[in-house]
């Protein structure tokens, strides 16, 4: 758990990132102080295989900006590009972003930009992943199934409660799942975002998964200690 903090960090935190490591590297997100925690593990440039982005919402992709110059022009420059995995209409939507904080094809010319589609597997970084869209106020997001090797990992992204939730967690070996707000949900039930601890725990139920960790919660915000929470710098197996 490179960095799991909400939309805005924890004390100290970075916000999401998750590196699962098999064959190759692969980071699920890259939100903003993402790349200084992997600077750190890897002693130089992160050297990482593909980078997945659920969704565009700062705090999930907001280091990839940074990530570009270090491509450019510092140590990153000398390794070879990773591949940025995005959403149907990614390409031309950071296209446009680097239109504004520099030139169209500033992400194109530093990585090797990729497109999934909605319940097709692809392979990255020696993984085989599929994309399950999910409901997350207006945006387009998606959740992750990772497999390699006969076992499987689960990553909702950000989402609120929704029947794909529980198909990407199928009899998953671990299901790392967002449980952002209280019990008392304060977004409106039209436009809903995120899981309360409750909602998290109803989809691992559906899911059949083998293990339940959550993820993306304030510190600030009380959590019934029977639940598994990670925090940066936490590992575990799959």
């Amino acid at each position: 758990m490179v960095g799991c903090s909400p939309a805005w960090p924890n004390p100290g935190g970075a916000q999401s990132g998750y590196l699962v490591e098999g064959a190759g590297r692969l980071l699920l997100d890259c939100g903003p102080g993402v790349l200084a925690r992997l600077r750190q593990v890897d002693g130089g440039w992160p050297q990482v295989d593909a980078i997945l982005i659920t969704h565009f919402h700062l705090d999930h992709w907001g280091d990839i900006v940074p990530w570009v110059w270090g491509r450019m022009y510092g140590l990153g420059r000398d390794l070879e590009p990773p591949e940025l995995w995005l959403h149907p209409g990614g390409m031309e939507l950071v296209a446009e972003i680097g239109s504004r904080l520099g030139f169209p094809e500033m992400f194109a010319e530093t990585f090797k930009l990729r497109t999934y589609e909605e319940g097709r597997p692809f392979e990255a970084a020696g993984f085989t992943v599929t994309a399950f869209r999910v409901l997350h106020y207006r945006m387009e997001a998606y959740a992750f199934r990772v497999e390699a090797e006969g076992r499987s990992l689960a990553y909702s992204g950000d989402t609120a409660p929704c029947p794909a939730l529980a198909e990407t967690a199928r009899d998953a070996d671990l299901f790392l799942c967002e449980a952002t707000i209280g019990p008392s949900n304060p977004d409106p039930d039209e436009l809903r975002g995120h899981l309360s601890e409750g909602e998290a725990l109803a989809a691992f139920e559906a899911s059949g998964a083998r293990r339940l960790l959550l993820t993306h919660r304030p510190v600030e915000q009380p959590l019934d200690p029977r639940f598994e929470l990670v925090h940066d710098g936490y590992t575990t197996d799959v």
